[in-house]
């Protein structure tokens, strides 16, 4: 079998698979690892540290043509769905349940496609969990630019010429990134406060030393797999008394609220903005999908009422090396549950492998993602 690395062709710096990978599926017995030139060169790996592992250095389009499985960390354009081969088995993150067009095209092309954002939220799907990986880089360097950006110090100091105050941060979603974001805020001395509509992340908030924004009367589906749920409106006007209260005195806001296969709740807008102290910091970790605020511009850098708004989309892209380390750990704990004695071996009796398989020999199989695309018959 041969494994296959594609680069990817937008801004992202990662890459699906590191050196490290590659020499462990050496291991599984994988005859060959094609890896496309120059993919790991913005994460800091050089096509020579692939070379020394046992891959070989190929352009992309023998990547996508002799490939059987390929990884990735960008979704495959339409010129290289093309160019794979009918059951070439992809692997990476799809967004399947927004990008319905995309999963047409991969059951055309007889492609059989795995989306790792699927992953179910349990134990043993831990160690192939990438959104939770990713969230962890995201929600450390959302506080990284907030530092970089606010005007003043995080921690408190007493100096001879007066008392330093420390920064007041509070973190929206208490998910895997505001829970590193709120860790990382108090390790550099914050004030933090936290509101999560989930009740199982008060305790978490409380044991890393944060405040829990309490709002009663929260719908906390416990069949969301951890996800955070659709609320009603009586719970979003009483949510969004409680955000402006903590919101006007903060110095950092971070936003990482979402919800699985929709668009970001507004949690910030336009009047709470107005309302924040000049010199003020919010970065909206939750863009890629719309945003928790109501100004942010995905992708931008703005200024609103004083206020600096930060709503990048790709924040491990912005950390290549470490999140490509924890990337391609995760996709290859997922090849072994696929790869038996250096053959695919696709088990639909484990629950990892079939809640993240949205393809397979030519129809969608995945159960949530059939009544959402329409396929040629």
């Amino acid at each position: 079998m041969i494994i296959g690395v594609l680069g990817a062709r937008d801004e992202d710096k990662r890459v699906a698979l590191t050196p490290k990978n590659v020499a462990q599926l050496i291991k599984l017995n994988v005859s060959r690892v094609l890896v496309e030139s120059g993919a790991g060169k913005r994460a800091f790996f050089k096509d020579s540290k692939f070379q020394e592992q046992g891959a070989e250095i190929v352009d992309r389009e023998r990547v996508l043509m002799e490939s059987d499985v390929i990884t990735t960390v960008a979704i495959p354009d339409d010129e290289d769905i093309r160019k794979m081969k009918p059951g070439t088995v992809l692997l990476g993150v799809y967004y399947p349940l927004t990008e319905k067009e995309l999963v047409s095209k991969f059951v055309q092309a007889g492609i059989s496609s795995f989306s790792l954002d699927l992953i179910p939220r349990t134990t043993r799907a831990q160690a192939v969990d990438v959104l939770s990986s990713m969230a962890t880089v995201g929600g450390y360097k959302a506080v990284m630019l907030a530092q970089i950006h606010l005007p003043k110090f995080f921690p408190m100091f007493m100096t001879a010429a007066g008392t330093v105050v420390p920064a007041k941060v509070l973190v929206l979603g208490a998910g895997v990134a505001g829970l590193q974001a709120i860790a990382t805020a108090k390790r550099m001395g914050a004030q933090v406060s936290a509101f999560d509509v989930r009740a199982a992340a008060r305790e978490e908030v409380l044991s890393l030393g944060a405040k829990f924004i309490e709002v009663e009367g929260a719908t906390d589906d416990k069949g969301a797999g951890g996800y955070a749920v659709e609320q009603n409106e009586e719970f979003k006007k009483k949510q969004a008394a409680a955000i402006r209260d903590v919101a006007v005195n903060a110095d950092v806001i971070i936003t990482s609220a979402q919800i699985l296969g929709k668009k970001a709740p507004l949690l910030i807008d336009e009047a709470i903005v107005k309302e924040m102290k000049e010199g003020s910091v919010i970065v909206d970790i939750a863009a890629v999908s719309g945003g928790n605020c109501e100004l942010t511009e995905p992708d931008q850098i703005v200024s609103h009422h004083g206020v600096t708004i930060i709503g990048y989309c790709n924040l491990a892209s912005t950390m290549a090396m470490d999140a490509s380390m924890l990337y391609g750990n995760n996709l290859f704990n997922f090849l072994k549950l696929i790869i038996k004695n250096g053959d695919l071996n696709i088990n639909m009796a484990d629950e990892v492998v079939a809640g993240t398989l949205i393809t397979h020999e030519k129809k969608v199989v995945h159960e949530r993602i059939k009544g959402l695309v329409s396929t040629p018959v």
